[in-house]
């Protein structure tokens, strides 16, 4: 499952920045609240600014308040918003909170946010290295809605202004931070190499490398430095995110949770926070630890995101008329611009599941009719925070769970290969081996299961497809069995057709058989090509035969 909040990467792969200030009784205290937003201990930062601002309430402090709010996972403008008010009303021409107040429109989703932050330092006439720098923070900080371009100017220049007394290392953090959000990961991970010196918390830079090097699916290299950060400080809790992140792309979900532990552990109470790893768990597919982090948050969090993720929580419960009225609420309350394709999605799902229960007939159909259109909205725009046919496969007929499969037939064969895949989740041998094991004692949702392990560690390797096709057919789930086997099928490279020849005419029959019923025309379609790899598969003989009368 991709992450179901669309939360923002930069801040999970970046962090934030160190900031360089003059004075040095301020600069202290401005490096421990930079150095708590860093580590992600937002509420340690609010107190920290909060105390700076009552002793010296200047632009600045109250622009580094405000940038905190924007920082943390769930962005608070109106609190950053105040902040930034109070900045202006201090000193007026205040670049800084000029440039907060352009970032929260960028954050909202107005693009001419960007002209404005360009205006800005314009007007500034770029003397301040740190008003560049800001300017390009505010450019890179917002996963869809940013400017690496303008951002690598900027921090360009910065570069070249503070050489003589020398470059901040988070200069070059965000000069990798923008080069990434390019798509140019050889200059992000130059620009963070050069950080890597300069940094006072070394964990900081080998956890941005970490997560470029997941963006580029080499997970050998991610793990390396993951291993890195938690090496050279082991209570830098955005490593142990990181490190849940990799867990959690190996459905390896007692690792993620312990991870999880441990970023909760070293980062801090802050309700945001919170909602970060509330957000994490369900990613992880741990409902209850979700479900248990977000209730202890609830009343203490105003952004409406909150429904929403507790419509996942009670979605993935199968408390599908609860999980309607928390979307309601969410989609009632939130800005317009937060609304995501997702979230259509989310809502054609809960009317498959309120459908499947409804014994109106017209009720039912205008059911099924909403989640049709609603889930088209979601696949149109090419989303993939859930694989949304096979979620509506699963509803239909029932998915596979871990419960279910501990609840099945095991052997010492299972028991042993689950420990070897526990020590090492990219054994790809032992988890064929597993899952062999699996459909030998027809327990259908273990094989199911760790087929989709193998399917993630190996995308490209059709067999994997195919034989989750067979076990959910084994399992009563037709609906997800098609959809296996259709990734079978537009899996197999052409060069390997010939020797998947009979897995590929059983796959077409397979398909064919389940749509005789329910769509003629793609069953003919499916049987012609089954018969055409094996002209002599009788049972393909057959329904040809009986759909061609």
């Amino acid at each position: 499952m991709k992450d179901i909040m669309i939360m923002n990467v930069k801040k999970i792969a970046f962090g934030a920045a160190v900031v360089f200030f003059s004075g040095l009784a301020t600069a202290q205290t401005l490096q421990d609240g930079i150095n708590s937003i860093d580590s992600d201990k937002y509420a340690q930062a609010k107190t920290n600014f909060t105390e700076m601002v009552a002793k010296a309430p200047t632009a600045e402090n109250y622009f580094y308040l405000g940038n905190t709010f924007l920082k943390q996972g769930e962005p608070d403008y109106a609190k950053a918003i105040e902040s930034f008010n109070k900045g202006l009303a201090a000193d007026n021409k205040s670049y800084l909170n000029k440039i907060g107040l352009a970032t929260v429109k960028l954050g909202k989703g107005d693009k001419s946010a960007v002209a404005e932050i360009q205006k800005i330092v314009a007007d500034s006439r770029e003397k301040d290295a740190e008003v560049l720098f800001r300017a390009a923070e505010a450019l890179t900080l917002f996963e869809k809605n940013n400017a690496p371009d303008a951002a690598i100017q900027y921090l360009t220049k910065a570069i070249e202004k503070a050489e003589k007394k020398g470059v901040p290392a988070h200069y070059y953090y965000t000069l990798g931070d923008a080069y990434r959000i390019k798509r140019a990961p050889g200059e992000a991970m130059s620009a963070y190499d050069k950080a890597l010196p300069l940094a006072k918390n070394k964990a900081s830079v080998y956890t941005r490398m970490a997560t470029l090097w997941m963006a580029a699916q080499q997970w050998q290299q991610a793990k390396q430095s993951i291993d890195k950060a938690i090496g050279v400080d082991p209570t830098y809790a955005p490593a142990y995110k990181a490190l849940a992140s990799y867990d959690i792309r190996y459905q390896e979900n007692a690792k993620a949770t312990q991870d999880l532990i441990n970023y909760t552990k070293y980062a801090d109470e802050d309700p945001y926070t919170q909602l970060e790893i509330a957000k994490l768990y369900f990613t992880n597919e741990d409902y209850a630890n979700s479900k248990n982090v977000l209730d202890k948050i609830f009343d203490k969090i105003d952004d409406p995101i909150k429904f929403k993720l507790r419509a996942y929580q009670s979605y993935a419960d199968g408390n599908y008329a609860e999980a309607k009225q928390s979307m309601d609420t969410f989609i009632s309350q939130a800005e317009k611009t937060r609304l995501q394709p997702a979230d259509q999605g989310l809502q054609g799902l809960i009317a498959a599941g309120l459908a499947k229960t409804e014994t109106d007939a017209a009720k039912k159909s205008a059911l099924m009719t909403e989640s049709q259109q609603k889930i088209a909205i979601a696949k149109a725009a090419k989303d993939e925070t859930m694989k949304w046919d096979m979620e509506l496969a699963n509803i239909a007929g029932g998915g596979a769970s871990q419960a279910e499969a501990e609840k099945g037939p095991s052997t010492p064969e299972i028991e042993a290969l689950k420990k070897k895949v526990a020590a090492n989740p990219q054994d790809s041998d032992s988890l064929f081996k597993l899952a062999t094991a699996y459909q030998d004692a027809k327990n259908w949702n273990g094989a199911i299961l760790t087929w989709q392990k193998m399917s993630t560690l190996l995308p490209d390797w059709a067999p994997a497809y195919y034989s989750q096709g067979y076990s959910y057919q084994q399992a009563g789930n037709n609906d997800a069995a098609k959809i296996a086997y259709e990734k079978f099928i537009s899996t197999v490279k052409p060069a390997d057709q010939e020797a998947n020849k009979q897995t590929l005419a059983y796959a077409y029959f397979a398909v064919a058989y389940m749509n005789k019923d329910t769509d003629r025309a793609k069953a003919k379609d499916y049987v012609a090509k089954s018969l055409q790899l094996d002209p002599t598969y009788q049972d393909a003989v057959k329904l040809n035969a009986e759909i061609n009368k």
